[in-house]
Parts: C-alpha cells; structure tokens; sequence
C-alpha cells in the first residue's frame, strides 16, 4: 500500500464534499442529498491501512461538517465507527464483487446518518424529524449502493494509471 492511495481518497472525498455543496441541483430533484463519505469510507477500510481510515473519518468529518448545518465534529465518530467495523473484519468480506460492495455501501449509508444522529441526540441537539427523514434515509441507502462499486472503479483505474506496479519475479537468473 503506498502513500498515493492515501492522497486519492482524500482528494477525492474533498472534492465529492465540495460536490455535495457547491452543485445542488440533484437535491433539488428528488428532495434528499447523497452522501458518498460513507462509500468512500467503505473502499478506505476494504482496500487501505488503519491510518487512511483515520484521515478520511476526520478530515472528511470536518469538510463534511464545515459545509453543513452538522455542528463541527459530529460527524467524525460516526465514519470512524463504520471505517473501523469495516477494517476489522475486512479478511471475512468479499471485496471484489459488486454487490458485496453495493451491500456495504448501503449498509454504510444508513449507519453513518444513524449514528450522526445519535451523537446530536446525545448531544442535546433538537435534528428535524418526520416522513422527509425517512424518504432521505431510502435516497442515501440507494445512492451508497450506487456510489460504493463506483468507487472501487474509480479507485482502481486510478491505481492502474498512476501507480507503477511490483515487480513479480527477480532480476537474478539462476544460469
């Protein structure tokens, strides 16, 4: 593992976190904004190192908070949390199949809101409730399921673009 994958998925998270906020015209269609930190996060802790999965829950965290109505910080616990379950038991899962990833994703995109939402609770925060919650829940699901096997393609051609693959076998020859 190198340190350029570190950088893709920073920079790619920044720049979906800036998507999110910046071009608005998706939320403005079906009524609810797709997070893909959680997708993101899925891919760090399939396929990257423990440091990754901390870089992108706190600096993801914060770009995420610093563009919402989130208090500053909320979100951080929650993505660690997912990243972390994820990257222990990592050995056990299926990384290369699509709708292994698909069903992580969705996995991922409902614990993340969920668990943001129990921080603000814990926190005192009063968060908006109603059928618009359950509606945005049913849009983040189905937009992480989408986004999940979107990255692990992303991620990949990047990495066989940019990254100069190991050599197999050595340059001693035995005659």
């Amino acid at each position: 593992m190198s340190w350029l994958h570190t950088v893709f998925v920073l920079a790619i998270a920044f720049l979906a976190v800036f998507w999110e906020s910046a071009f608005s015209g998706l939320r403005h269609l079906i009524g609810a904004q797709v997070d893909v930190l959680p997708s993101l996060m899925v891919y760090a802790a399939l396929c990257t190192n423990l440091t990754t999965v901390t870089l992108l829950a706190v600096l993801g965290g914060l770009w995420f908070d610093s563009l919402s109505a989130n208090p500053l910080g909320v979100s951080m616990l929650p993505l660690f949390i997912v990243g972390l379950a994820i990257h222990v038991k990592r050995d056990l899962m299926v990384r290369n199949q699509t709708f292994a990833q698909a069903t992580l994703g969705s996995a991922a995109s409902l614990a993340v809101p969920l668990l943001t939402l129990l921080v603000l609770l814990t926190q005192r925060h009063t968060p908006l409730f109603g059928w618009g919650t359950l509606w945005q829940l049913i849009v983040m699901i189905l937009g992480g399921a989408i986004a999940t096997p979107i990255c692990f393609e992303v991620f990949g051609w990047l990495d066989r673009a940019l990254v100069h693959p190991r050599a197999d076998q050595s340059s001693f020859r035995a005659d």
